[in-house]
């Protein structure tokens, strides 16, 4: 019997030692490519058994198709979200796909909290004066966490750490979620809807994932009920967030800053170098000109162990699917 082959795409150089070891450790050949794949790249997995890939690009209909005729079934994304996937050219293709349901759930909360604090503590203006050379304090004194009221919109695995974070600082804490987690309730104040998070939470952080009821569920409506100064954290993901309506509302004062790990527009930009390139997006460009706002390049997963258990899981599932034909981390039945 042949070995079982897997072709591993978009592999950056901190996943390879893992994919290695995972391999060995499963006796089954891993092939690493940096490529994207897409339609034209495609064709690179033939002869394989499953394809594994991380991109914030699309996953396109054309492309299962491709690796269809090819023979191959079975297709592992090494993230939690999966809103990439056109799900309905996977099943039409016959193609199964999973994701990596929870990875570290601490990697992403500490994040979030600890951009949270740069945010409430004016992290980013007292970085400029100090390289003004400018070591006043005036004009940018700053909150504390023990005294707000945080929201939580999400409380899965995600929002479940950070408010046990936030928990830690003395914050009160309110949640919004459809799915209500009664453990969490001890430490929590669940509300009965994501209206009353906007008006009650001096800051809101977002672990909620994207979905087509919930896209852009923080838009000039949203803004406009929220408490005048908010804060805004969101390392979930930039479809939650209508950007126009977060800069407008930064503009008039309503929002003190935010914290953006995500964005709507990133797909062309995050994880790719720009260096001595210019921007295209005008938006972006002023999210980066911002000292009332934090962007960082949706990297609040990226910790050593987030990175080996996202290879373990997902080649873990692939095998599966190969194995079996199933798995229980499918996205879609």
């Amino acid at each position: 019997m042949n070995k079982m082959k897997f072709l591993a795409y978009n592999v950056r150089e901190d996943e390879r030692i893992y994919i290695q070891n995972w391999s060995n450790k499963n006796n089954v050949i891993v092939d690493m490519t940096e490529e994207a794949i897409t339609p034209e790249t495609a064709d690179l997995a033939k002869g394989y058994n499953g394809i594994c890939a991380l991109q914030t690009s699309e996953y396109k209909s054309d492309m299962f198709k491709k690796i269809a005729n090819s023979g191959i079934q079975s297709f592992a994304v090494r993230s939690v979200g999966f809103d990439s996937v056109d799900i309905e050219g996977a099943k039409k293709n016959k193609v199964k796909v999973t994701n990596v349901p929870g990875y570290s759930p601490s990697a992403i909360a500490e994040f979030s909290v600890g951009k949270a604090l740069e945010l409430i503590r004016r992290v980013p203006y007292f970085e400029q004066r100090m390289e003004e050379q400018d070591f006043r304090w005036n004009g940018y004194i700053s909150k504390e966490l023990k005294h707000m009221t945080i929201g939580v919109i999400g409380t899965g695995r995600i929002g479940h750490s950070a408010a046990t974070i936030y928990q830690g600082f003395g914050s009160k804490i309110l949640a919004y979620d459809v799915y209500r987690n009664p453990e969490l309730e001890k430490i929590v104040t669940y509300v009965d809807s994501i209206e009353d998070i906007f008006k009650e939470a001096d800051l809101i952080t977002l672990h909620a994932p994207a979905l087509e009821s919930n896209y852009h569920m923080i838009d000039k409506k949203a803004v406009d009920l929220m408490k005048q100064g908010v804060y805004l954290v969101n390392t979930a993901r930039g479809s939650l967030i209508e950007t126009e309506a977060l800069l407008a509302g930064l503009n008039s004062g309503k929002i003190a800053g935010a914290a953006l790990d995500t964005y709507e527009g990133e797909a062309e930009y995050f994880s790719h170098s720009w260096v001595n390139k210019q921007i295209k997006d005008p938006i972006l460009t002023e999210l980066l000109s911002r000292k009332d706002i934090i962007v960082t390049p949706h990297i609040a997963f990226y910790t050593e162990q987030a990175v080996e258990n996202m290879v373990d899981i997902s080649l873990d599932s692939l095998k599966e699917l190969v194995e079996t034909g199933s798995s229980k981390n499918e996205i879609y039945s």
